[in-house]
């Protein structure tokens, strides 16, 4: 049995709460069990200077845990005077998530900045902010078509994400702490609605895990991937 109860195939309670946040142009706040991210969109009509005058846009991420979104209280990274080496991943991460799912050329020279605060880390805070950050942008797109700034969305497919892993031997879906802490092997799988693959993060951290259970994992994944997606298109309306 898992610490929560849940079956190996059953996700937690997800909640998606699109336009969270009255001024940004685009919000979510993604709940996954007790793990809360907010997740905000801002649109800037200017690009990095790497791709000035190309006629390409570009999409950017920003990823943050609050001190006290922890059992124990974190310094902010601000205070500090950098980012770990995991927050910068982390960024990195949900930057290539989106700009996997979008033609940045029919986004003009545009910048989209996503945002996402951890609220609260209870396990997936990467994996909540993918997702979460997907409905953020799809509604900050959605208001630029309204105003006549777009034609029409220039999204090719969704994004999201979930974790996986090994517990007590046996593959499951969406990893709350108390399983991540003491899994066998975790895993990380960005996909898209379509299936496509977009990143997958695994790591063995006990003993190497063998190629069956790997496909074991993405299969929990894809089930767990697709849930999401409707969920993220109810949370839209679309």
């Amino acid at each position: 049995m898992r610490p929560s109860g849940r079956s190996v195939r059953q996700l937690r309670d997800i909640r998606l709460e699109p336009g969270f946040a009255k001024y940004a142009e685009g919000s979510c706040m993604a709940r996954f069990g007790h793990t809360q991210v907010l997740c905000t969109a801002t649109i800037e009509e200017k690009v990095p200077l790497f791709l000035k005058k190309s006629g390409t846009g570009w999409i950017t991420a920003e990823y943050g845990m609050l001190p006290r979104s922890t059992q124990t209280r974190t310094d902010r990274e601000a205070a500090r005077g950098k980012q770990t080496g995991r927050t910068q991943e982390i960024q990195r991460l949900i930057g290539r998530s989106l700009r996997a799912v979008i033609d940045l050329k029919e986004l003009g020279e545009r910048q989209i900045k996503i945002d996402c605060d951890v609220i609260q880390a209870d396990g997936g805070t990467r994996t909540t902010a993918i997702t979460g950050a997907y409905v953020a942008l799809h509604q900050a797109l959605q208001g630029m078509v309204q105003k006549d700034l777009l034609k029409q969305l220039p999204l090719i497919d969704q994004v999201a994400a979930v974790s996986c892993g090994l517990y007590e031997g046996r593959p499951v879906l969406d990893l709350d702490y108390a399983e991540d802490s003491t899994a066998e092997a975790d895993a990380n799988f960005v996909l898209t609605g379509r299936g496509g693959i977009v990143e997958i993060q695994a790591t063995a951290e006990q003993t190497p895990f063998h190629e069956s259970d790997f496909h074991a994992l993405l299969e929990l994944a894809r089930e767990g991937v697709d849930s999401l997606i409707k969920l993220q298109r109810k949370a839209l309306g679309i």
